[in-house]
């Protein structure tokens, strides 16, 4: 174990002494990579920031102050403090205050009202709308009132309204699934 230790880099030494001045005796092999990796993660993030804040300061290399406030952010954007007990409390009185909806009587497992539950209708079917007769059909009598001077790509073209799709809902109420 101890050849081990001596062939190991220094940062992965230091993790494994940190480890077993937490108390950590028995821990799996790439707990170590691990915790080498969030490291090493963490610096880049902290000197990234740390060069955005010293370039728009002006300056041409980074500084204790820069790095100190890079990571003042870290901590200020990484971490936060859950609201005090009373106000949670308070909230919690104020949410319990209203009453549960009531349930369904009935056989069955009671469930609450329908449109408090996830069972209501939820899809919908889009059905074109049909076209007039009138406005689709053409006759020979219209033919032959047309004027023969005009070629086709003169003649007036009768525009037809695009069709819109009707939206349908269907309850699945009295249906039963195969089994």
């Amino acid at each position: 174990m101890a050849d081990a230790d001596e062939n190991l880099p220094r940062d992965a030494k230091i993790v494994k002494t940190l480890l077993k001045s937490m108390g950590v005796d028995e821990y799996e092999p790439r707990v170590v990579h691990q915790f080498l990796e969030l490291w090493y993660q963490y610096v880049v993030d902290v000197l990234t920031d740390a060069q955005v804040y010293s370039e728009h300061a002006g300056k041409a290399s980074i500084d204790c102050d820069d790095v100190k406030l890079a990571i003042q952010s870290k901590v200020n954007f990484s971490f936060s403090q859950p609201p005090p007990r009373e106000i949670l409390l308070e909230l919690a009185r104020n949410r319990n205050k209203i009453p549960l909806p009531k349930s369904m009587v009935g056989p069955g497992i009671p469930l609450p009202p329908e449109q408090d539950t996830l069972i209501s209708p939820n899809y919908q079917l889009a059905f074109p709308k049909k076209q007039t007769g009138h406005a689709v059909e053409e006759t020979e009598e219209d033919e032959d009132i047309a004027d023969p001077n005009l070629n086709p790509s003169q003649e007036q073209r009768t525009e037809v309204p695009q069709n819109t799709p009707q939206r349908v809902s269907f309850p699945l109420v009295g249906t039963k699934r195969p089994r």
